[in-house]
């Protein structure tokens, strides 16, 4: 049976074959809603996309994983606490902090169950309004030597939809301030800060690099005529356009392939 054509494919380009080789994990639990999302972005982006499942007791081979969102286990306990003891999280947590250094991205609940897996720092609660928010995202990059971001640059200005209800980032201040501090703030959010996140962080990585969270969704911002179409201005500066988020995807399969800057 011939697969059909991705939403948007034809107008975004044909993504390069040296690319194809490229095997990125999908991670789905019971809950997650934007695993189909990623896997469309990974394959736009050019790689080959390599669903996973969460009882899963193998990681299949893949060069890196993107743990998307959704609301695992209903987000019941804690947003990403159930999850985090699923099978394939262990070993996702230890390919993550071998010497390998298997890169990880999360997204939204991704990013929470990041948080309660302990391969990043500090913690998601509710918004500070208590209450849903769904808006496209005005992003300043910070840091651009990440596994997820070698393809922007610093101080770079994207647009990238978010929708989330737990989406308030916090850690103490001597997490903070080593975060600022070793450059791990990964996001920051621009003109509006949409859910009280401690020092207007949107995404944050690990020590290394390899292992990436931040709750607005890149994978919603991938193709032409289907992401976040208007550029944003506000008190901070103009954000970008609807393919912002390919760059999460293009850059980790240009490090896995060799190519990255």
């Amino acid at each position: 049976m011939t697969e059909l054509p991705l939403i948007g494919e034809a107008a975004a380009g044909a993504p390069e074959s040296r690319l194809a080789g490229a095997r990125i994990g999908v991670v789905t639990f019971p809950g997650t809603l934007d695993d189909r999302d990623a896997a469309r972005a990974v394959r736009l982006a050019g790689g080959t996309a390599v669903p996973l499942w969460h009882a899963d007791t193998a990681l299949g081979d893949v060069d890196a994983v993107v743990i998307p969102g959704g609301f695992s286990y209903g987000d019941y306990l804690r947003a990403g606490a159930i999850a985090r003891f699923a099978p394939l999280m262990s070993l996702i947590i230890d390919a993550a902090n071998s010497d390998a250094k298997l890169p990880v991205l999360g997204i939204c609940n991704g990013f929470q169950i990041l948080t309660e897996s302990h391969l990043l720092p500090g913690s998601m609660i509710k918004n500070d309004h208590l209450k849903f928010m769904c808006r496209d995202q005005v992003l300043r990059v910070e840091n651009s030597n990440t596994a997820w971001t070698l393809d922007y640059e610093a101080g770079q200005e994207i647009t990238v939809p978010l929708k989330n209800q737990d989406g308030q980032y916090i850690a103490d201040d001597k997490v903070l301030d080593a975060l600022e501090a070793e450059g791990r703030v990964v996001f920051r959010y621009l003109g509006f800060n949409p859910n009280g996140s401690r020092r207007d962080i949107a995404g944050i990585s690990n020590a290394a690099g390899n292992v990436v969270g931040l709750m607005p969704h890149p994978e919603h911002a991938v193709e032409v005529g289907f992401g976040p179409e208007t550029a944003l201005s506000g008190s901070a500066g103009v954000g970008g356009t609807d393919t912002d988020g390919l760059g999460f995807f293009t850059s980790v399969l240009n490090k896995i392939v060799g190519g990255a800057k």
